[in-house]
């Protein structure tokens, strides 16, 4: 069975990715982790910070 096994290399040309918001969390939560993200300052965190405070104005309290 051995000639049958066949090897596969593949060369990574785009990444592309997606934030996922958690709007089932509390408010102090998303502010939290918002402001983690600045702390960190890595990469997209600054603007992933400010979306995510811009998504929390405009959608408000979670209740379960």
């Amino acid at each position: 069975m051995l000639p049958g096994i066949r090897g596969l290399r593949l060369e990574v040309g785009e990444v592309r990715a997606k934030f996922k918001y958690d709007d089932h969390k509390s408010v102090e939560h998303r502010t939290a982790i918002a402001d983690r993200l600045t702390i960190r300052g890595r990469g997209l965190d600054i603007s992933t910070a400010a979306q995510q405070r811009r998504r929390t104005g405009c959608i408000g309290t979670w209740e379960p």
